[in-house]
């Protein structure tokens, strides 16, 4: 289809067009980002209609021996150039342009894309397909960019890229996007959701220095998400929720010196994901809620400072933790989760510790769960509980049995030297010895005859009740102890 009523400008276009040469109509004065952003008072010498374009690119005559392409960098293009359902097969290259319409390339097929620097009002491209690289790189989005569904054969890039949408929509979808490379995406803006769910990248996903806001509300949906590499967020800053519910990651989800805030609310939740290893160090405390319910993590790197005050950890599963913290420092987060008491965060923690050969921090995670678990239990049990972490600290601190039947035995060892008590039969009896008499009444099992030889009377006799008893608590809470100790080998 030929037009008639061309300009100048659109004439250098459309002559250019089959045999693949570029126009630049930044030539006539210096183009940069900022001016394609004041692209809407650029003259006629460098405004093309959007009708002119896609009579070019759907039926413009090719020149034999040229490859046919519309590159065009500072132009104005002015009404909507639509290319639904359409199928492009020339490169198409609209860089530092300003549209003065949202492009609709909804289920249009495009061999390469490229709109770098450009500033639109939106575009809607919902189910494109693009068999090489489509390049957003440094474009300004003022309205929403749907690209749900799109088949992306190269690498999506959208380095620097802003995205600016009313609260009521998301500013950027590329949910169930299937792209065969990477998502490279560094320093990207976006006021608004931006939305990954049920997205496959076959690459990275690198959102490095990206600045996600949306407070109050998602600002990174990527529920169900796949990658069989990495997803980059270091050095992000997400003011709103993070949202990876059922993600796959085969590489790394790198959350390292991120800053990520939602208070009140959740902030990040990977709940029912499996990830090779998610990083969350030297970056400042998260604010909000942590949710790593169900998560299967192989290598988990978790600084303690950038934990947030409530975390929900119930099934999660890792097998190592890094860096190599004391226990002390790992307990608060178990003590954090908003479900209170739970037995399975505690022998997690115990068998991370264990892997790499450390048990005494290994016992004193024990240790916590028994003492938690305590607080569970009724007044009996609670009372119980405290005797047996008293005298043995639940069977992981054993030494403190020997502690007190050293000090038992020196208190009534030196109170029945001082007060001997009288034999039962003075001519039967076997010479008084107080540190035997002592242990006979302290060690139920075993007997010195002493105690039956001889019977204390006043203060020595209440003495000899409290060694009496005393000694079935300690038997009883040492059995206890190392019968737990030796089930847990």
């Amino acid at each position: 289809m030929m037009i008639n009523d061309l300009t100048v400008a659109e004439r250098r276009v459309w002559d250019a067009f089959p045999l693949g040469a570029a126009v630049d109509f930044g030539t006539m004065e210096v183009t940069t980002a900022e001016d394609a952003a004041a692209g809407a008072g650029w003259g006629p010498e460098r405004t093309v209609r959007a009708r002119v374009l896609r009579a070019l690119l759907l039926t413009a005559p090719q020149e034999e021996g040229e490859v046919a392409a519309l590159k065009i960098a500072g132009a104005r293009i002015t009404g909507r150039l639509e290319l639904k359902y359409a199928t492009v097969d020339s490169v198409v290259r609209l860089s530092e342009c300003h549209f003065d319409e949202v492009p609709d390339f909804s289920g249009a097929q495009f061999t390469y894309l490229n709109l770098t620097k450009s500033v639109l009002p939106g575009l809607r491209s919902a189910r494109v397909r693009v068999d090489g690289g489509l390049r957003l790189t440094g474009c300004r989005f003022r309205g929403p960019v749907k690209l749900t569904g799109a088949q992306i054969s190269g690498t999506l890039f959208m380095e620097r890229a802003e995205f600016t949408a009313a609260d009521d929509e998301p500013a950027l979808r590329l949910n169930q996007a299937e792209i065969g490379e990477e998502l490279c995406a560094p320093g990207l803006r976006a006021d608004g959701e931006v939305r990954l769910g049920g997205a496959h990248v076959a690459g990275t996903v690198d959102l490095r220095r990206a600045r996600l806001h949306r407070p109050g509300g998602t600002a990174l949906a990527a529920e169900t998400l796949a990658t069989e590499s990495d997803v980059v967020l270091r050095h992000a800053d997400v003011r709103g929720r993070i949202e990876l519910r059922g993600a796959r990651v085969g590489g790394q989800l790198d959350l390292a010196y991120a800053r990520l805030s939602n208070p009140g609310a959740m902030t990040l939740r990977v709940s029912s994901s499996v990830i090779s290893e998610l990083w969350l160090r030297d970056g400042p405390p998260m604010e909000g809620v942590l949710n790593m319910r169900r998560a299967q993590i192989e290598v988990l790197v978790l600084e303690p400072d950038m934990l947030p005050e409530k975390v929900l950890l119930n099934s999660l599963t890792y097998t190592s933790l890094i860096p190599h913290e004391p226990a002390q420092r790992r307990l608060p987060m178990l003590e954090r989760d908003a479900e209170g008491y739970l037995p399975y965060s505690y022998e997690q923690l115990t068998a991370a510790y264990r892997r790499i050969g450390d048990d005494d921090a290994a016992r004193r995670v024990q240790l916590a769960k028994q003492r938690r678990h305590r607080a569970t239990l009724r007044w009996h049990g609670r009372l119980w509980g405290y005797a047996q972490d008293a005298t043995v600290g639940y069977g992981f601190r054993p030494l403190r049995a020997a502690v007190w039947l050293l000090s038992l035995m020196a208190v009534g060892s030196v109170a029945y030297a001082v007060h001997p008590p009288s034999p039962l039969k003075a001519d039967e009896a076997p010479v008084f010895n107080s540190v035997f008499y002592t242990l006979d009444l302290l060690l139920p099992i075993i007997d010195f005859g002493q105690e039956r030889a001889y019977a204390p009377e006043g203060p020595t006799q209440w003495l000899s009740y409290v060694l009496i008893i005393t000694g079935w608590i300690l038997a009883t809470t040492v059995v206890t102890g190392v019968t737990r100790t030796v089930s847990r080998q």
